[in-house]
């Protein structure tokens, strides 16, 4: 806030200002004098603003000079960015390949944005990752179930399955003895590989069902509990 009393004198006009040069007759010539303060200021504003470095682009699979320079918006086109580059790109400008580094020289003002060709590139060329799918059957079964033993490192082979599946339960997943001394205590051995429900809670394989009729599940843990009894589910040649 300006202090009280104090009075501003009103700015003239640089070219109000001048010097008054007597002449013939007593005429007086007013010359306008430029000010100091705006010559000074032109050179400082200059010399204020570093030439920017120019911009590159690395080449991809795909690419031309005139799509580089309608998406990097280059002043003067292709030929422009070809004559900048000749020393890189040789004498056709058609006969360029992935990793050269071209130098995008001077651009057109506001371009609209847009995603680095080479990013895109790069991400599309990652496949994306494939769920396995697993035949509903006795052979999609015992492959589902092997992929699950690798995981947790329990040994086994889809021979050693196959055989002790057909010998327990001929390939019924709902298969349950009703007779044998298991079922008398109660706890009936059940599914593909036989297995009773103790067993099954113990030696569940996490990931799988819990339902120990379920074909994937049973297999699993039957092999878990097989590996811990007699090494591997492929020892095992009679009841267990």
């Amino acid at each position: 806030m300006p202090a009280k009393g104090k009075h501003r004198r009103p700015k003239s006009s640089p070219l109000a200002r001048g010097i008054a040069a007597a002449g013939t007759g007593g005429a007086v010539l007013v010359l306008p004098v430029l000010g100091a303060t705006t010559a000074a200021a032109a050179p400082a504003a200059a010399a204020a603003k570093p030439a920017a470095a120019p911009k590159t682009y690395v080449v991809v699979a795909g690419d031309s000079l005139a799509e580089i320079a309608r998406e990097h918006s280059v002043s003067g086109g292709w030929q422009k960015l070809y004559q900048d580059n000749r020393g890189v790109l040789g004498d056709d400008p058609k006969l360029i390949h992935p990793g050269l580094k071209l130098t995008l020289g001077e651009q057109a003002p506001a371009a609209p944005e847009r995603a680095d060709r080479s990013a895109r590139t790069n991400a599309a060329a990652e496949p994306a990752a494939v769920k396995k799918s697993y035949a509903n059957n006795l052979d999609g079964w015992i492959r589902q179930s092997l992929d699950i033993m690798a995981q947790h490192g329990i040994p086994g082979t889809y021979e050693g399955i196959h055989r002790n599946i057909m010998r327990e339960s001929s390939g019924n997943p709902m298969a349950i003895n009703n007779w044998d001394s298991n079922a008398v205590a109660g706890t009936p051995s059940k599914g593909l590989l036989q297995v009773i429900a103790p067993t099954f809670s113990a030696y569940h394989v996490p990931g799988t069902s819990t339902d120990s009729y379920d074909p994937v599940a049973n297999i699993t843990a039957a092999c878990n509990y097989a590996a811990d009894r007699y090494g591997s589910i492929d020892n095992v040649n009679g009841p267990y």
